[in-house]
């Protein structure tokens, strides 16, 4: 009986099949997808992934697709969309990278040189956004189905593209389908904590694959040795392959599937195939597993050392065997992973030593024989496994540059770390490298705050401050616990004052210098948000020494940080016109960094004046200096923000979004993403965006941290009760706003307090709480009304707790004047509430009609639902819109729950059908039982079938 190497039939994946091809389904309705198949080596992830890809390809999909490679923890940073890139190249032609073939030569070096190196993580950003746009317009012509496999060899950098993809760019018609082996992921692989954050993003779902069972595992034997197995072989077989499809297919392979001499392990089971090669061909192959799963063949033929025919000879031999087989690109691989890892591992120690070496010796003299831009971290690889400590130090600092100049700085950072790793075992390290430990210690640290390990950046910034003599490099010492004050502060477990203090101690003993200035005024802000009053003099003194030195850049940043510092003594009036100067001088100067700086606080600070269109312009021109000097991922990330918070005030709600789209996709760590969450989360609430909830609850959940700024703690108490009430939890959202008003800092910040207490006190309007609406006016009696929102929140609280028609007059007066538009509905909504109260309906129907015309154009749905239904219960609705229907206010969505809730699901049962969660269900039929104006489930269901919103 003559038995086939590998089955061509997929067996027992009807099920799993189906799921993909429903993926790639609501893919064509224009809804993102992802489908992560896990399943444990040998299972048959491949196998199904080639058979869907298949049916998808002839139905009109069009697939690319990329593996993750093998290299050990320094991984070859994106991997899987280079080959994927490089396929797509080879057969539409350079063409379709739309005239952008240099910036992408950054993952497809063979386009040619890569633009000149920018610093910083915005250049990396820009790279993810080539390649979403590619893949959305290779995707507006037909669905694009993108496989990426192996994710759990996957690099990080690889792992951040793939989030970037699946929670940033959402990309309408691409379905993204990644396998993983789940036996791989021991509790610390990096792979564990990032499908637990895919899991939570809508459109992404998982699809585990288990093994056969007997009949499975029979149906297979018939497949592989064509004809109908003998029971006690199918018992046989699926006692020792235990239903894994691979090793089936092993068994099946041998002489005697039923043989008792086939070991158990997997190991022996592997290798059994192996021993049955000549010596020739099993000496090749155990130099081919040396190189990776996928090997070229000159690489091959220069470390195997052998006689071309004979290499030819003994390769024939083991594609016969169907071991490796040949790639799309003219190389090999290893037709499973699991043959290469048994091979591998079963090398001698000697051996294992001695083929890494020629593999490190062969690609080092000719870095061609592998894909470009591969060498560095090929080599590294291979001298780490033979044990050459020297040369494993040395390779792996240049792979950690090379890593570097691709913005791959978390694969930066773990070669360095291996550098660290190698440093006591190489006595001479200092002299290869050219740098001392602590060189190493700090430059370590500082990329692993690039790579957002701010974690590890601490722990390395800690060892390089042991390793230091703090007297006699006071500057060095300076510079680090600066950096440690910072680390501790965006982290939110300490103010970092202790380590700032140091610092400053040691900064006034050291010599004057642009550094020590620089220095200076990093301790002032540190300071900022701990004592006013300390922060206040150490920027003086940051300014005074400025002008010491002479410095006009040095002159410039402090002064930028006296203004920063100094915001909550200084009326923004006041502050303004030396904030604007230092910008000037920046500009004139070329000082970026500290035109960037300069331009937050100088948007920030007109924002506060209520110049809000002056805001959005100064913080959009402050954008693009903060990307070409790389500090986009901080300084950037506040530009972002404010000029977001600009736009929302304008009414400009989409391109808010846009700029906090782009503020969240690069990634800020800690505490610096607060700005752009809670702006973003805002806006959700207000749209009444599905995705408002789990953000909500991700920022407020800072509120944990041990130390918070005011501003950020502020504004989280003020959406804290904003969610309450958003979900419809009054007693949550009471119990929030009096815990808010506690807040010792309240006073200290008007810009932040007056919307905590204009919401609080809607709060205490709602639960009639008086004890807590008298809290809130004795404190609004104590917060100054400098601006023009302080003024009309002022009138809006005052309006809210009294509920009297004139003063909400006031409230919408001093809206007109600010300018904000959708507080000014907020504030229209309550006088047409307190109108129709008091008997006022032609009073109450212009401010509806003014509400719905701005939440109308805002796209702020919850508002114009209160608005239409205050109408409606007051008899607004004219003849054309009857309120007994109701229905031409129902979204899609509604119109999709409604269904559902007339077919008699619960609300669990329409959250598994519409994949939302069973509360967001809840809020939908709250709020169509509301529109419809009916009192409960059935009778919105009887209203679904008499108007024929079921006949769709």
């Amino acid at each position: 009986m003559t038995a086939q190497a590998s089955s061509e039939f997929l067996v027992g994946r009807e099920a799993d099949l189906a799921v993909l091809r429903d993926a790639l389904k609501r893919t064509r309705n224009a809804e993102p997808s992802t489908v992560l198949v896990g399943g444990e080596a040998g299972v048959g992830k491949t196998r199904l992934v080639e058979e869907f890809c298949r049916v998808a390809t002839a139905e009109g999909a069009r697939v690319l697709t990329g593996q993750c490679l093998e290299l050990g923890e320094e991984g070859l940073p994106f991997a899987p969309f280079a080959a994927a890139l490089r396929r797509l190249v080879h057969t539409d032609g350079p063409e379709v990278l739309d005239g952008r073939e240099q910036d992408f030569a950054r993952l497809l070096p063979e386009l040619g040189p890569p633009p000149p190196d920018a610093v910083g993580e915005a250049r990396r950003g820009y790279l993810f956004e080539l390649v979403a746009a590619l893949f959305d317009r290779l995707a507006e012509r037909q669905p694009l189905v993108l496989v990426i496999e192996d994710l759990h060899w996957a690099d990080r950098s690889t792992r951040d593209l793939i989030g970037f993809l699946i929670r940033s760019a959402r990309l309408p018609h691409v379905l993204l389908l990644a396998t993983y082996r789940t036996d791989e992921l021991h509790r610390g692989h990096p792979l564990r904590p990032f499908l637990a954050e895919l899991d939570r993003v809508r459109g992404v779902q998982r699809a585990d694959l288990d093994r056969l069972d007997r009949d499975g595992t029979a149906e297979m034997l018939a497949h592989l040795l064509g004809a109908e197995p003998e029971p006690r072989t199918v018992d046989a077989v699926h006692e020792r392959a235990q239903g894994n499809p691979f090793f089936i297919e092993q068994f099946a392979a041998s002489a005697d599937p039923t043989c008792c001499d086939i070991p158990h392990s997997l190991r022996d089971l592997l290798l059994a195939r192996v021993d049955q090669l000549s010596d020739a061909a099993q000496r090749v192959l155990r130099v081919a597993a040396v190189g990776g799963t996928e090997f070229g063949h000159e690489l091959l033929s220069r470390v195997a050392g052998i006689d071309e025919a004979d290499l030819e000879s003994a390769l024939r031999a083991v594609v016969a065997a169907q071991l490796i087989v040949f790639d799309a690109d003219g190389g090999y691989e290893f037709r499973h992973a699991l043959v290469r890892e048994a091979v591998h591992d079963d090398l001698l120690p000697g051996e294992h030593a001695r083929l890494h070496a020629r593999y490190a010796e062969a690609v080092e003299a000719e870095p061609q024989l592998v894909a470009m831009g591969r060498a560095p971290a090929e080599i590294a690889h291979h001298w780490y496994a033979a044990h050459d400590h020297p040369k494993a130090l040395t390779a792996a600092r240049r792979a950690a540059q090379a890593a570097g100049r691709r913005y791959a700085y978390a694969e930066q950072a773990r070669l360095l770390e291996r550098v660290l790793e190698l440093w006591e075992q190489v006595p001479e390290a200092a002299q290869l490298l050219g740098a001392s430990h602590l060189d190493l210690l700090e430059e370590t640290g500082l990329v692993a705050i690039d790579a957002g390990d701010h974690q590890r950046a601490l722990k390395l910034t800690k060892a390089a401050l042991a390793d230091l003599d703090v007297e006699a490099e006071p500057l060095r010492a300076a510079r680090l616990l600066v950096r440690r004050s910072k680390l501790l502060y965006n982290a939110g477990t300490s103010d970092g004052a202790a380590e700032a203090r140091e610092a400053y101690r040691l900064l006034r003993a050291a010599p004057p210098s642009q550094e020590r200035v620089t220095l200076i005024a990093d301790v002032a802000y540190a300071l900022g948000g701990v004592d006013d009053e300390e922060a206040g003099r150490v920027a003086e003194e940051a300014m005074a020494a400025a002008r010491e030195v002479g410095d006009v850049s040095a002159q410039v940043s402090a002064t930028i940080t006296y203004g920063q510092v100094c915001g909550g003594r200084l009326s923004a009036v006041e502050a303004l016109p030396a904030m604007q100067a230092a910008a000037v001088r920046a500009r004139e100067t070329g000082d970026l960094p500290n035109l960037a700086r300069a331009l937050v606080n100088v948007s920030d600070t007109l924002f506060e004046l209520g110049r809000y269109e002056e805001s959005a312009a100064t913080a959009a021109e402050g954008v693009p200096y903060a990307d070409r000097v790389g500090v986009h991922r901080t300084t950037g990330v506040f530009l972002l923000a404010n000029h977001a918070e600009a736009l929302m005030a304008l009414g400009r709600w989409d391109e808010a979004d846009a700029r906090c789209a782009e503020a969240a996709r690069l990634d800020p760590p800690g505490t610096l993403a607060l700005p752009w969450m809670r702006l973003r989360t805002a806006l959700r609430l207000a749209r009444g965006h599905e995705g408002a909830e789990p953000l909500a609850h991700r920022a407020i959940a800072f509120l944990g941290r041990q130390f918070l700024h005011r501003e950020n703690k502020l504004s989280l108490l003020e959406l804290r009760i904003s969610l309450a009430r958003h979900t419809g939890d009054p007693a949550a959202a009471l119990t929030a706003a009096r815990a808010a008003v506690e807040e010792p800092t309240l006073a200290d910040r008007p810009r932040y307090g007056w919307p905590l207490l204009a919401v609080a006190a809607t709060a205490a309007g709602e639960s009639a709480d008086d004890q807590l609406a008298a809290r809130i006016r004795q404190l609004a009696g104590a917060m100054p009304q400098r601006y023009p929102s302080d003024r009309a929140y002022a009138a809006q609280l005052a309006a809210t707790l009294t509920g009297r028609p004139e003063l909400w007059r006031e409230a919408v007066a001093a809206w007109r004047v600010d300018g904000q538009r959708y507080p000014l509905a907020v504030a229209l909504l309550g006088l047409a509430t307190a109108a129709a109260g008091a008997g006022d309906r032609p009073g109450a129907a212009e401010a509806v009609e003014e509400v719905a015309a701005v939440a109308g154009a805002l796209g702020a749905g919850p508002l114009a639902e209160a608005a239409d239904t205050l109408a409606r219960r007051i008899g607004l609705r004219s003849a054309a819109h009857p309120a007994v229907t109701g229905t031409e206010t129902l979204t899609d969505r509604e119109r999709e729950v409604l269904r559902l809730v007339a077919e008699g699901l619960s609300n669990s049962g329409i959250a598994k059908q519409l994949y939302i969660s069973p509360k967001t269900a809840s809020v939908h039929v709250s709020r169509i039982i509301a529109k419809l104006a009916v009192a409960s489930r059935g009778e919105a269901a009887a209203v679904a079938h008499r108007l024929g919103l079921l006949d769709d």
